[in-house]
Protein backbone atom coordinates (compact mmCIF):
# COMPACT_ATOMS: atom_id res chain seq x y z
CA UNK A 1 0.00 0.00 0.00
CA UNK A 2 1.31 3.32 -0.83
CA UNK A 3 -0.04 6.84 -0.65
CA UNK A 4 2.10 10.19 -1.29
CA UNK A 5 3.03 12.77 1.28
CA UNK A 6 0.21 15.98 1.51
CA UNK A 7 2.09 19.60 1.00
CA UNK A 8 2.27 21.59 4.08
CA UNK A 9 -1.24 22.06 5.85
CA UNK A 10 -1.86 25.57 7.83
CA UNK A 11 -3.22 25.09 11.36
CA UNK A 12 -5.57 27.77 12.22
CA UNK A 13 -3.55 30.94 12.17
CA UNK A 14 -5.25 32.91 15.46
CA UNK A 15 -3.78 30.65 18.60
CA UNK A 16 -6.92 30.93 20.37
CA UNK A 17 -9.18 29.13 17.30
CA UNK A 18 -6.28 25.74 17.81
CA UNK A 19 -7.91 25.06 21.27
CA UNK A 20 -11.46 24.71 19.71
CA UNK A 21 -9.88 21.29 18.32
CA UNK A 22 -8.80 20.27 21.56
CA UNK A 23 -12.40 18.83 22.89
CA UNK A 24 -13.05 16.88 20.01
CA UNK A 25 -9.63 15.25 20.60
CA UNK A 26 -10.34 15.06 24.18
CA UNK A 27 -13.64 13.17 23.76
CA UNK A 28 -12.24 10.52 21.64
CA UNK A 29 -9.46 9.71 24.23
CA UNK A 30 -12.32 9.33 26.45
CA UNK A 31 -14.53 7.23 25.06
CA UNK A 32 -12.13 4.96 23.25
CA UNK A 33 -10.77 4.80 27.28
CA UNK A 34 -14.44 4.75 28.71
CA UNK A 35 -15.84 1.77 26.70
CA UNK A 36 -12.89 -0.67 27.81
CA UNK A 37 -14.44 -0.47 31.46
CA UNK A 38 -17.51 0.51 30.67
CA UNK A 39 -18.91 -3.02 30.08
CA UNK A 40 -17.40 -4.85 32.75
CA UNK A 41 -20.43 -3.47 35.38
CA UNK A 42 -22.87 -4.60 32.53
CA UNK A 43 -21.89 -8.18 31.84
CA UNK A 44 -24.43 -9.77 34.43
CA UNK A 45 -27.22 -7.83 32.68
CA UNK A 46 -25.79 -8.97 29.39
CA UNK A 47 -25.48 -12.53 30.35
CA UNK A 48 -29.09 -12.74 31.39
CA UNK A 49 -30.37 -10.48 28.20
CA UNK A 50 -28.12 -12.25 25.26
CA UNK A 51 -28.84 -15.81 27.18
CA UNK A 52 -24.93 -15.80 26.94
CA UNK A 53 -22.25 -18.11 28.43
CA UNK A 54 -19.44 -17.32 30.95
CA UNK A 55 -16.80 -17.62 28.11
CA UNK A 56 -18.63 -15.33 25.36
CA UNK A 57 -19.54 -12.92 28.34
CA UNK A 58 -15.33 -12.17 29.15
CA UNK A 59 -14.79 -11.95 25.13
CA UNK A 60 -16.89 -8.55 25.42
CA UNK A 61 -14.39 -7.81 27.62
CA UNK A 62 -11.28 -9.19 26.15
CA UNK A 63 -12.53 -8.66 22.08
CA UNK A 64 -12.55 -5.07 22.68
CA UNK A 65 -8.90 -5.37 24.49
CA UNK A 66 -7.84 -7.91 22.04
CA UNK A 67 -8.27 -5.66 18.54
CA UNK A 68 -7.11 -2.16 20.74
CA UNK A 69 -3.87 -3.87 21.51
CA UNK A 70 -2.89 -5.82 17.91
CA UNK A 71 -4.18 -2.09 16.03
CA UNK A 72 -2.69 0.51 17.77
CA UNK A 73 0.74 0.09 16.51
CA UNK A 74 -0.02 -0.54 13.14
CA UNK A 75 -2.51 2.32 13.66
CA UNK A 76 0.66 4.96 14.61
CA UNK A 77 1.83 3.81 11.30
CA UNK A 78 -0.61 4.55 9.02
CA UNK A 79 -1.20 8.37 10.68
CA UNK A 80 2.79 8.62 9.54
CA UNK A 81 1.49 7.14 6.23
CA UNK A 82 -1.68 8.27 5.47
CA UNK A 83 -2.31 11.31 7.36
CA UNK A 84 -3.56 11.45 11.27
CA UNK A 85 -6.15 13.44 10.64
CA UNK A 86 -7.93 10.64 7.81
CA UNK A 87 -7.31 8.22 10.18
CA UNK A 88 -8.27 9.70 12.70
CA UNK A 89 -11.69 10.74 10.95
CA UNK A 90 -11.98 6.96 9.74
CA UNK A 91 -11.43 5.71 13.38
CA UNK A 92 -14.04 7.93 14.61
CA UNK A 93 -17.07 7.15 11.85
CA UNK A 94 -16.34 3.40 12.41
CA UNK A 95 -16.54 3.39 16.35
CA UNK A 96 -19.42 5.18 16.53
CA UNK A 97 -21.25 2.55 13.53
CA UNK A 98 -19.45 0.29 16.06
CA UNK A 99 -21.05 1.49 19.19
CA UNK A 100 -24.79 1.22 17.59
CA UNK A 101 -23.95 -2.05 16.36
CA UNK A 102 -23.40 -2.94 19.94
CA UNK A 103 -26.30 -0.88 21.40
CA UNK A 104 -28.70 -2.87 18.61
CA UNK A 105 -27.03 -6.32 19.46
CA UNK A 106 -29.34 -9.32 18.69
CA UNK A 107 -27.07 -12.18 19.88
CA UNK A 108 -24.15 -12.32 22.44
CA UNK A 109 -22.28 -13.42 18.89
CA UNK A 110 -23.03 -10.66 17.59
CA UNK A 111 -22.09 -8.38 20.73
CA UNK A 112 -18.83 -10.23 20.29
CA UNK A 113 -17.98 -9.22 16.59
CA UNK A 114 -19.39 -5.58 17.22
CA UNK A 115 -16.81 -5.00 20.03
CA UNK A 116 -14.14 -6.29 17.85
CA UNK A 117 -14.44 -4.00 15.16
CA UNK A 118 -15.05 -0.95 17.84
CA UNK A 119 -11.68 -2.09 19.72
CA UNK A 120 -10.10 -2.01 15.93
CA UNK A 121 -11.62 1.53 15.58
CA UNK A 122 -10.24 2.48 18.76
CA UNK A 123 -7.03 1.52 17.51
CA UNK A 124 -6.74 3.98 14.62
CA UNK A 125 -7.96 6.81 16.84
CA UNK A 126 -5.50 6.72 19.58
CA UNK A 127 -2.32 7.53 18.38
CA UNK A 128 -3.53 10.27 16.19
CA UNK A 129 -5.13 12.23 18.85
CA UNK A 130 -1.25 12.27 20.40
CA UNK A 131 0.11 12.72 17.04
CA UNK A 132 -2.78 15.68 16.48
CA UNK A 133 -1.80 17.36 19.70
CA UNK A 134 1.25 17.46 19.08
CA UNK A 135 0.72 18.88 15.60
CA UNK A 136 -1.68 21.69 17.29
CA UNK A 137 0.56 22.66 20.69
CA UNK A 138 4.07 22.05 19.48
CA UNK A 139 6.04 23.11 22.60
CA UNK A 140 5.94 25.14 25.76
CA UNK A 141 3.19 26.38 28.03
CA UNK A 142 0.46 25.11 25.63
CA UNK A 143 2.27 21.69 24.87
CA UNK A 144 1.96 21.15 28.29
CA UNK A 145 -1.22 22.57 29.06
CA UNK A 146 -3.03 20.40 26.09
CA UNK A 147 -1.01 17.10 26.98
CA UNK A 148 -2.52 18.02 31.12
CA UNK A 149 -5.94 18.31 29.51
CA UNK A 150 -5.14 14.49 27.71
CA UNK A 151 -4.02 12.85 30.62
CA UNK A 152 -6.74 14.00 32.54
CA UNK A 153 -9.44 12.72 30.09
CA UNK A 154 -7.57 9.18 29.46
CA UNK A 155 -7.13 8.78 33.29
CA UNK A 156 -10.40 10.15 34.80
CA UNK A 157 -12.30 7.72 31.94
CA UNK A 158 -10.32 4.57 33.22
CA UNK A 159 -10.96 5.31 36.87
CA UNK A 160 -14.94 6.47 35.59
CA UNK A 161 -16.04 3.45 34.40
CA UNK A 162 -17.73 1.49 37.07
CA UNK A 163 -19.26 4.51 38.44
CA UNK A 164 -21.13 5.69 34.56
CA UNK A 165 -21.61 2.28 33.32
CA UNK A 166 -23.28 1.68 37.09
CA UNK A 167 -25.55 5.06 36.33
CA UNK A 168 -26.17 4.05 32.96
CA UNK A 169 -27.61 0.22 33.78
CA UNK A 170 -29.39 1.26 36.77
CA UNK A 171 -31.29 4.41 35.11
CA UNK A 172 -32.40 1.64 32.37
CA UNK A 173 -33.49 4.93 29.79
CA UNK A 174 -36.21 3.80 27.56
CA UNK A 175 -35.83 0.14 28.78
CA UNK A 176 -32.83 0.21 27.05
CA UNK A 177 -30.66 -1.29 30.10
CA UNK A 178 -26.62 -2.34 29.47
CA UNK A 179 -27.89 -1.50 25.80
CA UNK A 180 -26.98 2.20 26.85
CA UNK A 181 -23.58 1.72 28.01
CA UNK A 182 -22.55 1.65 23.60
CA UNK A 183 -25.44 3.51 22.94
CA UNK A 184 -24.34 6.90 24.64
CA UNK A 185 -21.23 6.95 22.13
CA UNK A 186 -24.05 7.86 19.80
CA UNK A 187 -24.56 11.64 19.90
CA UNK A 188 -20.98 11.84 21.27
CA UNK A 189 -19.15 10.32 17.73
CA UNK A 190 -21.71 12.36 15.45
CA UNK A 191 -20.73 15.31 17.40
CA UNK A 192 -17.31 14.50 17.39
CA UNK A 193 -17.23 14.12 13.81
CA UNK A 194 -19.34 16.96 12.34
CA UNK A 195 -16.39 19.28 14.90
CA UNK A 196 -13.20 17.31 13.63
CA UNK A 197 -14.25 17.92 9.49
CA UNK A 198 -14.42 21.92 10.44
CA UNK A 199 -11.81 22.35 13.52
CA UNK A 200 -8.77 20.05 12.56
CA UNK A 201 -6.36 21.05 10.32
CA UNK A 202 -6.83 19.79 6.65
CA UNK A 203 -4.84 20.42 3.25
CA UNK A 204 -4.55 19.10 -0.25
CA UNK A 205 -2.50 16.24 -2.03
CA UNK A 206 0.54 17.90 -4.03
CA UNK A 207 0.64 17.21 -7.76
CA UNK A 208 2.20 13.92 -8.85
CA UNK A 209 2.40 12.57 -5.70
CA UNK A 210 4.98 14.28 -4.61
CA UNK A 211 6.18 16.72 -1.18
CA UNK A 212 6.04 20.18 -2.06
CA UNK A 213 8.47 21.29 0.32
CA UNK A 214 11.80 20.55 1.85
CA UNK A 215 11.52 22.34 5.33
CA UNK A 216 11.41 20.63 8.27
CA UNK A 217 8.03 20.34 10.11
CA UNK A 218 4.91 18.34 10.00
CA UNK A 219 1.57 19.30 8.26
CA UNK A 220 -1.38 19.73 9.91
CA UNK A 221 -2.23 15.94 8.76
CA UNK A 222 0.07 15.03 11.42
CA UNK A 223 2.33 14.24 8.71
CA UNK A 224 6.57 14.76 8.62
CA UNK A 225 7.83 16.77 6.26
CA UNK A 226 11.64 16.32 5.40
CA UNK A 227 14.08 17.21 2.56
CA UNK A 228 15.93 14.38 3.61
CA UNK A 229 13.78 10.69 3.96
CA UNK A 230 13.34 10.09 8.16
CA UNK A 231 11.77 6.48 9.01
CA UNK A 232 10.69 6.05 5.66
CA UNK A 233 9.04 9.50 4.87
CA UNK A 234 8.56 10.20 1.29
CA UNK A 235 11.50 12.77 -0.25
CA UNK A 236 10.76 14.02 -3.56
CA UNK A 237 9.60 10.94 -5.90
CA UNK A 238 8.81 8.44 -3.41
CA UNK A 239 6.29 7.19 -1.55
CA UNK A 240 5.69 6.46 2.06
CA UNK A 241 4.48 2.62 2.73
CA UNK A 242 2.82 0.25 4.81
CA UNK A 243 5.06 -2.44 6.26
CA UNK A 244 1.58 -5.39 6.00
CA UNK A 245 3.71 -8.74 6.67
CA UNK A 246 5.00 -6.40 9.55
CA UNK A 247 1.87 -5.52 10.26
CA UNK A 248 0.51 -9.02 10.75
CA UNK A 249 3.39 -10.09 12.92
CA UNK A 250 2.88 -7.70 15.32
CA UNK A 251 -0.87 -8.20 15.54
CA UNK A 252 -0.34 -11.94 15.73
CA UNK A 253 2.14 -11.25 18.35
CA UNK A 254 0.18 -9.23 20.56
CA UNK A 255 -2.91 -11.43 20.57
CA UNK A 256 -0.62 -14.35 21.23
CA UNK A 257 0.25 -12.50 24.51
CA UNK A 258 -3.35 -11.00 25.26
CA UNK A 259 -5.37 -13.54 24.28
CA UNK A 260 -3.82 -16.19 27.09
CA UNK A 261 -3.31 -13.19 30.02
CA UNK A 262 -6.88 -12.17 29.46
CA UNK A 263 -8.59 -15.73 29.03
CA UNK A 264 -5.88 -18.10 31.00
CA UNK A 265 -7.54 -17.59 34.38
CA UNK A 266 -10.68 -18.11 34.20
CA UNK A 267 -10.09 -21.83 31.82
CA UNK A 268 -7.35 -23.10 34.31
CA UNK A 269 -4.32 -22.33 32.43
CA UNK A 270 -4.86 -24.64 29.69
CA UNK A 271 -2.27 -25.73 27.24
CA UNK A 272 -2.92 -23.54 24.39
CA UNK A 273 -2.36 -20.59 26.32
CA UNK A 274 1.16 -21.61 27.24
CA UNK A 275 1.63 -22.01 23.59
CA UNK A 276 0.32 -19.29 22.67
CA UNK A 277 2.95 -17.08 25.23
CA UNK A 278 5.85 -19.27 23.34
CA UNK A 279 4.36 -18.68 19.86
CA UNK A 280 4.34 -14.71 20.93
CA UNK A 281 7.92 -14.59 21.91
CA UNK A 282 8.41 -16.01 18.15
CA UNK A 283 6.33 -13.65 16.17
CA UNK A 284 7.79 -10.95 18.43
CA UNK A 285 11.86 -11.47 17.31
CA UNK A 286 9.95 -12.13 13.67
CA UNK A 287 9.04 -8.90 13.86
CA UNK A 288 12.06 -7.19 14.80
CA UNK A 289 14.17 -8.90 12.35
CA UNK A 290 11.64 -7.77 9.98
CA UNK A 291 11.92 -3.85 11.18
CA UNK A 292 16.08 -4.14 10.86
CA UNK A 293 15.51 -5.32 7.23
CA UNK A 294 12.57 -3.29 5.43
CA UNK A 295 13.28 0.01 4.39
CA UNK A 296 10.48 1.84 5.63
CA UNK A 297 9.17 0.00 9.46
CA UNK A 298 6.80 -0.04 10.71
CA UNK A 299 7.90 0.97 14.03
CA UNK A 300 11.54 2.72 14.12
CA UNK A 301 13.94 0.45 16.30
CA UNK A 302 15.68 3.68 17.02
CA UNK A 303 13.13 4.68 19.50
CA UNK A 304 14.20 2.04 21.84
CA UNK A 305 17.91 3.65 21.84
CA UNK A 306 16.28 6.47 24.02
CA UNK A 307 16.83 5.94 27.33
CA UNK A 308 13.86 8.30 28.52
CA UNK A 309 11.63 6.80 26.09
CA UNK A 310 11.95 3.10 27.44
CA UNK A 311 11.87 3.99 30.87
CA UNK A 312 8.76 6.25 30.50
CA UNK A 313 7.50 3.10 28.47
CA UNK A 314 7.89 1.15 31.65
CA UNK A 315 6.30 4.01 34.03
CA UNK A 316 3.33 3.63 31.70
CA UNK A 317 3.39 0.32 31.76
CA UNK A 318 3.37 0.36 35.90
CA UNK A 319 0.53 3.24 35.82
CA UNK A 320 -2.13 1.71 33.56
CA UNK A 321 -1.14 -1.69 35.51
CA UNK A 322 -2.08 -0.24 38.78
CA UNK A 323 -5.16 1.49 37.71
CA UNK A 324 -6.79 -1.44 35.99
CA UNK A 325 -5.71 -3.65 38.65
CA UNK A 326 -7.23 -1.85 41.51
CA UNK A 327 -10.38 -1.46 39.87
CA UNK A 328 -10.44 -5.21 39.16
CA UNK A 329 -10.05 -6.23 42.37
CA UNK A 330 -11.75 -3.60 44.52
CA UNK A 331 -15.06 -4.51 42.05
CA UNK A 332 -14.92 -7.97 42.66
CA UNK A 333 -14.35 -7.39 46.49
CA UNK A 334 -17.10 -5.22 47.18
CA UNK A 335 -19.56 -7.01 44.98
CA UNK A 336 -18.37 -10.81 45.54
CA UNK A 337 -17.18 -10.44 49.77
CA UNK A 338 -19.15 -6.86 50.92
CA UNK A 339 -22.65 -7.90 48.72
CA UNK A 340 -23.09 -4.75 47.13
CA UNK A 341 -24.68 -4.24 44.22
CA UNK A 342 -23.00 -2.67 40.57
CA UNK A 343 -24.20 0.94 41.45
CA UNK A 344 -23.63 1.23 45.24
CA UNK A 345 -19.94 -0.49 44.22
CA UNK A 346 -19.40 2.07 41.58
CA UNK A 347 -20.18 4.86 43.51
CA UNK A 348 -17.99 3.88 46.06
CA UNK A 349 -15.87 4.42 43.23
CA UNK A 350 -16.71 7.92 42.86
CA UNK A 351 -13.39 8.97 45.61
CA UNK A 352 -11.12 7.49 43.30
CA UNK A 353 -12.45 9.61 40.33
CA UNK A 354 -12.85 12.82 42.76
CA UNK A 355 -9.06 11.98 43.62
CA UNK A 356 -7.96 11.80 39.89
CA UNK A 357 -10.04 15.18 39.15
CA UNK A 358 -8.38 17.45 41.76
CA UNK A 359 -5.03 16.59 41.34
CA UNK A 360 -5.10 16.69 37.69
CA UNK A 361 -5.81 20.33 37.69
CA UNK A 362 -3.17 21.17 40.24
CA UNK A 363 0.13 22.52 39.48
CA UNK A 364 2.43 19.85 38.02
CA UNK A 365 4.77 17.87 40.86
CA UNK A 366 7.34 15.77 40.21
CA UNK A 367 6.49 12.66 38.52
CA UNK A 368 8.24 10.60 41.60
CA UNK A 369 6.47 12.49 44.67
CA UNK A 370 3.37 11.67 42.86
CA UNK A 371 4.22 7.85 42.59
CA UNK A 372 4.74 8.07 46.32
CA UNK A 373 0.98 9.97 47.05
CA UNK A 374 -0.19 6.74 44.58
CA UNK A 375 1.58 4.34 46.97
CA UNK A 376 0.71 5.52 49.84
CA UNK A 377 -2.83 5.97 48.54
CA UNK A 378 -2.71 1.95 47.88
CA UNK A 379 -1.76 1.64 51.87
CA UNK A 380 -4.93 3.61 52.84
CA UNK A 381 -6.98 1.67 51.21
CA UNK A 382 -5.18 -1.71 52.53
CA UNK A 383 -5.94 -0.08 56.47
CA UNK A 384 -9.72 0.75 55.20
CA UNK A 385 -10.50 -2.81 54.11
CA UNK A 386 -13.38 -3.83 56.29
CA UNK A 387 -16.83 -4.16 56.75
CA UNK A 388 -17.89 -1.09 55.82
CA UNK A 389 -16.67 0.41 52.40
CA UNK A 390 -16.92 4.30 54.03
CA UNK A 391 -13.56 3.41 55.63
CA UNK A 392 -11.91 2.93 51.68
CA UNK A 393 -13.06 6.69 50.81
CA UNK A 394 -9.42 8.33 51.76
CA UNK A 395 -7.32 5.50 50.40
CA UNK A 396 -9.57 5.68 47.03
CA UNK A 397 -9.27 9.57 47.02
CA UNK A 398 -5.39 9.43 47.32
CA UNK A 399 -5.03 6.95 44.97
CA UNK A 400 -6.79 8.53 42.85
CA UNK A 401 -4.70 12.31 42.83
CA UNK A 402 -1.43 9.87 42.89
CA UNK A 403 -2.83 8.54 39.68
CA UNK A 404 -3.48 12.24 38.36
CA UNK A 405 -0.63 14.05 39.44
CA UNK A 406 1.12 11.62 37.10
CA UNK A 407 -0.64 10.59 34.43
CA UNK A 408 -0.48 14.24 32.07
CA UNK A 409 3.87 14.69 33.21
CA UNK A 410 4.57 10.95 32.33
CA UNK A 411 2.82 10.82 28.83
CA UNK A 412 4.62 14.06 27.70
CA UNK A 413 8.00 13.08 29.08
CA UNK A 414 7.47 9.66 27.19
CA UNK A 415 7.02 11.50 24.45
CA UNK A 416 8.77 14.58 25.04
CA UNK A 417 11.96 13.32 23.23
CA UNK A 418 10.56 11.83 20.02
CA UNK A 419 11.55 13.63 16.81
CA UNK A 420 8.84 14.41 14.49
CA UNK A 421 9.27 11.98 12.28
CA UNK A 422 8.72 8.93 14.88
CA UNK A 423 5.57 10.90 16.42
CA UNK A 424 3.33 8.62 14.84
CA UNK A 425 5.06 5.24 15.61
CA UNK A 426 5.90 6.72 19.06
CA UNK A 427 2.16 7.21 19.45
CA UNK A 428 1.50 3.49 18.99
CA UNK A 429 3.87 1.76 20.56
CA UNK A 430 2.99 4.04 23.89
CA UNK A 431 -0.70 3.07 23.16
CA UNK A 432 0.03 -0.39 23.24
CA UNK A 433 1.89 -0.26 25.99
CA UNK A 434 -0.93 1.44 27.74
CA UNK A 435 -3.11 -1.15 26.90
CA UNK A 436 -0.88 -3.97 27.58
CA UNK A 437 -0.33 -2.21 31.17
CA UNK A 438 -4.13 -2.64 31.85
CA UNK A 439 -3.88 -6.44 30.78
CA UNK A 440 -0.86 -7.13 32.98
CA UNK A 441 -2.37 -5.58 35.74
CA UNK A 442 -5.48 -7.53 35.85
CA UNK A 443 -4.00 -11.12 35.19
CA UNK A 444 -1.21 -10.38 38.36
CA UNK A 445 -3.76 -8.76 40.25
CA UNK A 446 -5.75 -11.45 39.47
CA UNK A 447 -3.76 -14.14 39.72
CA UNK A 448 -2.61 -12.88 43.51
CA UNK A 449 -6.03 -12.39 44.68
CA UNK A 450 -7.89 -15.54 43.32
CA UNK A 451 -4.66 -17.30 44.26
CA UNK A 452 -4.36 -16.47 47.82
CA UNK A 453 -8.33 -14.97 48.53
CA UNK A 454 -6.62 -12.23 49.76
CA UNK A 455 -7.57 -8.31 48.85
CA UNK A 456 -4.17 -7.18 51.39
CA UNK A 457 -2.02 -9.80 48.58
CA UNK A 458 -3.31 -7.96 45.88
CA UNK A 459 -2.85 -4.63 47.75
CA UNK A 460 0.55 -5.20 48.48
CA UNK A 461 1.47 -5.93 44.62
CA UNK A 462 0.25 -2.84 43.69
CA UNK A 463 1.80 -0.87 46.67
CA UNK A 464 5.13 -2.32 44.88
CA UNK A 465 4.49 -1.49 41.93
CA UNK A 466 3.74 2.14 42.57
CA UNK A 467 7.25 2.23 44.27
CA UNK A 468 8.79 0.54 41.64
CA UNK A 469 7.32 4.00 39.69
CA UNK A 470 8.87 5.99 42.14
CA UNK A 471 12.63 5.08 40.92
CA UNK A 472 11.45 5.10 37.09
CA UNK A 473 9.72 8.28 37.39
CA UNK A 474 13.03 10.04 39.01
Amino acid sequence: MALALLPPIQVPARPAARWWALPVLLTAAFVTTLDFFIANVALPSIRADLHAGEGTTQLVIAGYGLAYAAGVIVAGRMGDVYGARRIFLIGLALFTLASAACGLAPSSSALVASRVVQGAAAALMAPQVLTLLGVLYPGGADRRRAFAWYGSAVGLAGVSGQVVGGLLVASDVAGLGWRMCFLINLPLGVAALVFAKRLLPQGERGRGGQECTGRSGRDGNGRAQNGQAQNGQAQHGKRARLDGPGAALIAAALVAVVLPLTEGRQYGWPWWTWLSLAASAVLLAAFVRRQKRVAQPLVDLALFTSAPFVRGLMAVTLLFGSSSGLTFVLAIHLQDRLGLDPLTSGAVFTALNAGFLVASRLPAQRPAVAALVLAGGFLLIMQGIGDSPVQLVPGLFAAGAGMGLLMSPLIARTLEGVDEGRAGSAAGVLGTVQEMGGVLGVTVTGLVYFGSSSVYAALAVLTAGALALVRLAR
